[in-house]
């Protein structure tokens, strides 16, 4: 488990387990030190290969090998106590796709669901996006190994738009007042769950920023710690 998950602050008596989904060729000490600072929660960031201590090994090519691994993974320790996923940008595809896995292949969910600063994989816009991106000249061999791995991931993930709710777990989506919109309101019908949208101040990454972090941190945090009475 250590190899794909990182974990800097184990947390026996944690209302909940918050697994971390990195940005596309980002790695997880980012959201790995969330541990030491959310007191009733335990943080898992996830570490895929090609970067980090997995720097020898090959990049996944497809979100379902990807999703293989992180299952697989998961499974032993998810009956141990409530869980919940977060996700940024490419994590939030991640996640989304490893809870879908985990929902119909295991009848297990999260108790609650951060995406953040993403389309949803089914989105037209997202297409749209990926179409524009991929028509600009230039630039792609100047990306960093990691980045453009992932990028090839995200641009061939198709995912439909579900005729009912894949979930009934609660849902929020998060992004940056500066960042593009990313029409959040079309995640909304993956759950029959209550669905909340949460805006920052900044950009892309304004999760990174150490206020809006602290907000971040705390808005989960409350939810997390709600959703356990739920879960009871």
């Amino acid at each position: 488990m250590d190899a794909v998950l990182n974990c800097l602050k184990r947390r026996p008596d944690a209302v909940a387990r918050l697994v971390c989904f990195p940005w596309a060729g980002g790695g997880s000490v980012h959201f790995a030190r969330w541990g030491h600072v959310m007191d009733s929660v335990e943080v898992f960031a996830v570490k895929l290969p090609g970067r980090e201590s997995r720097f020898r090994e090959p990049f996944f090519q497809i979100m379902d090998h990807i999703v293989d691994e992180i299952v697989a993974t998961l499974l032993p320790i998810l009956d141990e106590k409530p869980f919940a996923l977060f996700g940024h940008s490419f994590g939030a595809l991640t996640s989304f796709a490893v809870a879908e896995r985990l929902k119909k292949q295991h009848n297990v969910e999260p108790v609650h669901m951060f995406l953040s600063g993403a389309f949803a994989p089914f989105s037209e816009l997202r297409l749209q996006s990926q179409r524009r991106t991929a028509g600009k000249p230039g630039g792609g061999e100047a990306l960093p190994p990691a980045l453009k791995a992932d990028l090839r991931v995200v641009e061939s993930y198709r995912c439909a738009r579900p005729d009912s709710p894949l979930f009934r777990c609660s849902l929020s989506c998060l992004d940056g007042k500066d960042d593009l919109p990313h029409n959040l309101q079309e995640w909304r019908c993956i759950t029959s769950g209550e669905f909340t949208i949460r805006m920052f101040d900044g950009s892309h990454f304004y999760l990174k920023d150490p206020g809006n972090e602290k907000l971040l941190l705390d808005y989960i945090s409350r939810h997390l710690e709600t959703s356990q009475l739920d879960y009871l």
